[in-house]
């Protein structure tokens, strides 16, 4: 069951990272990072208020957002840390780079995963599971060679790093998700709730510095129905991944690369939406990194 809620969350990232790409067209990257962590929280919000005046109903439905204590506050805000850190510069880098080039950089991220579950949680792979995660790098890197027909140069394009750095960090992320939710034993609607209060806390105290003094970058935002999409799309991808996460057989290798197939829609219909070079190309890398999810998903 946790693999198929793996295949759920990888199907609302996917929709999730069109948005994104529809959101930051043009505008500032901070206020709609803001706007669209913003529109996750609203929607946790009724849950928040229902546990505390009716918790019995919201147990029942198995939405309960419990009290934690403060050294689990403490947890919860270092992981607001990271992900604040690698969405900043995957949104950076995804204004600047077609998305066909981000995403499948960001597929790299479950080999940072599978190494780290390997020393920190002594996950044991396979031997095609070991294939499937080469397959999965090798894969991003000829999208590094196609990218250079686009003029993006990998070795100097900062956005490059960026993203790179983001992947970095939210497979980071991705490992202690495993911690927060077996170790802790949070619920998913409770590390989610705080979650998004403790970004929105980090985003704003950005924002206030950098942004809002600033009257041109005000003038120059603009308001797009997919922000509050995004935020949507993300909870729901989070909810998923968070529960299979509490299953005591989940491995997270497994999970992070399960979630790759998100790859499929922003690849496929984001090129087309977004009428970005190379498309033809770009499926010749991309049926490897799908091979590669293959391989880990039923070598199992």
């Amino acid at each position: 069951m946790w693999m198929y809620l793996g295949l759920l969350a990888a199907l609302f990232l996917g929709l999730h990272n069109l948005c994104k790409k529809h959101a930051v067209k043009g505008n500032e990257v901070f206020p709609v990072l803001l706007g669209t962590i913003t529109a996750g929280f609203l929607l946790l919000t009724p849950l928040y208020i229902g546990s505390k005046y009716d918790p019995d109903t919201f147990k029942a439905i198995n939405l309960f957002i419990s009290d934690i204590s403060w050294k689990n506050h403490g947890f919860i805000f270092i992981k607001s840390s990271i992900m604040a850190s690698s969405w900043i510069l995957a949104y950076q880098a995804l204004k600047h780079l077609p998305i066909t080039i981000v995403t499948p950089i960001r597929s790299a991220g479950p080999f940072f995963t599978f190494l780290g579950a390997i020393l920190i949680y002594k996950e044991q792979p396979n031997g095609f599971q070991w294939v499937g995660f080469f397959l999965i790098i090798l894969s991003v890197l000829l999208y590094s060679r196609i990218g250079k027909k686009e003029g993006i140069d990998f070795k100097s394009n900062k956005w490059i790093f960026a993203i790179i750095g983001a992947t970095f960090l939210g497979a980071s992320s991705g490992l202690y998700d495993k911690f927060l939710i077996q170790e802790l034993n949070l619920t998913p609607q409770t590390l989610q709730f705080w979650f998004c209060w403790y970004t929105m806390i980090i985003l704003f105290i950005i924002i206030a510095i950098i942004w809002l003094p600033y009257k041109e970058k005000r003038q120059a935002f603009t308001f797009q129905w997919s922000m509050p999409a995004v935020g949507v799309l993300l909870q729901a991808a989070d909810y998923f991944y968070f529960k299979a996460l509490q299953d005591p057989e989940a491995m997270i290798m497994l999970l992070s690369a399960i979630k790759r197939s998100q790859i499929v829609i922003a690849v496929v219909i984001g090129g087309i939406i977004f009428k970005e070079k190379n498309k033809r190309k770009k499926l010749i890398p991309l049926a490897g990194i799908i091979i590669g999810v293959f391989l880990i998903l039923y070598s199992a």
